[in-house]
């Protein structure tokens, strides 16, 4: 008989033991211990192969993901370049009211080629170098000379704009200069009336308060939503949106335009009640237009040039319709200072 381990003797003992009727006294007779050597040798399981030795490595621990919104946008980031965004403006009106001019010129160029950038997949391809080009123009006579300079430079970027697409052929030439006479109204031309809102002398404080309805709206709209929402708005646009929302949007700009306006411009308080309601309606159907518009392309934002906001779009599409109705109610409402 061979030598064997132990543990192989023990088996070897169970093995008896199941057969302990069947198996004769004698030595061995009908070869047992035979049967016994004649088994396979029993074959341990080889471990498996690990660089990392005989315990498997642990998971790499994941950086902890930044707070985000119920939009699941990243709060500190877009709360930051919001803050950044808002110091920049709020400098440039009371510091040197002039680069606000510039401040507004630059988003209007940004503006237009997230836009012609947006509209490329769906195969427009607008030019843009008179697009720019055009749009700078628009707000220096609009900040220089008034709404119809601002209608005249958008007449001369249209049709810059229809002379420079001649060169590229006729395929596609009415879908090109289509988008491209929409992207010419709806940025420059649009903001523009930013740029008519802080020319007067107390221009700094018209825009101001513009922009604070506009933030007022937002908020109201989103507090509203947020704890009262239950009937959606415009469910095939922005379903997030709800009529309740809408009321907490205008109750908010309404108060806070009358406070704004008694104190800023010394304008009577019901004045300052429809200007709140006239800016937040426009406000809302500028963020409604977008989303539709967006929706249309088949995209989430604009570009990502802002982190937690998308593109510079995403934040102008509410001040952009809201500019046109603070100038208007403004000509109208306040005389500008001396």
């Amino acid at each position: 008989m061979t030598n064997r381990p132990a543990d192989d003797w023990s088996r070897r003992g169970r093995y008896r033991a199941r057969h302990a009727d069947a198996a004769p006294q004698d030595d061995d007779p009908y070869g047992w211990d035979t049967a016994w050597d004649n088994q396979p040798e029993p074959v341990p399981p080889e471990p498996e192969f690990s660089p990392w030795g005989a315990e498997p490595p642990s998971e790499p621990a994941q950086p902890a993901a930044p707070p985000t919104g119920r939009a699941g946008r990243n709060l500190p980031a877009a709360i930051g370049i919001g803050l950044l965004l808002g110091a920049l403006v709020v400098g440039s009106l009371f510091f040197y009211r002039p680069l606000f001019l510039l401040v507004l010129v630059a988003a209007v160029g940004v503006g237009i080629w997230e836009m012609v950038r947006a509209v490329g997949p769906s195969g427009a391809r607008p030019p843009l170098v008179p697009l720019l080009v055009g749009g700078a123009m628009m707000e220096l006579l609009a900040w220089f000379f008034g709404p119809d300079a601002l209608a005249i430079g958008l007449l001369l970027t249209v049709l810059a704009m229809m002379v420079w697409r001649l060169a590229d052929g006729p395929a596609g030439y009415h879908r090109d200069v289509t988008a491209g006479t929409l992207i010419a109204v709806y940025v420059p031309f649009l903001a523009g009336f930013a740029a008519m809102l802080a020319s007067p002398s107390d221009g700094q404080w018209r825009v101001l308060v513009t922009l604070a309805a506009v933030v007022l709206s937002d908020t109201g709209g989103y507090v509203a939503g947020v704890f009262f929402g239950k009937r959606p708005m415009a469910p095939t646009v922005s379903p997030k949106k709800s009529w309740e929302g809408l009321a907490g949007s205008l109750l908010a700009t309404a108060v806070g335009s009358a406070v704004m306006l008694y104190f800023l411009l010394d304008i009577a308080w019901w004045w300052g009640l429809v200007f709140g309601v006239v800016v937040s309606a426009a406000s809302v159907l500028g963020d409604l237009a977008e989303s539709l518009l967006k929706r249309d392309l088949g995209i989430k934002d604009m570009s990502h040039l802002l982190p937690g906001h998308g593109g510079l779009m995403d934040r102008l599409d509410s001040i952009l319709f809201a500019a046109p109705a603070a100038y208007l109610l403004l000509s109208v409402l306040a005389l500008p200072t001396a």
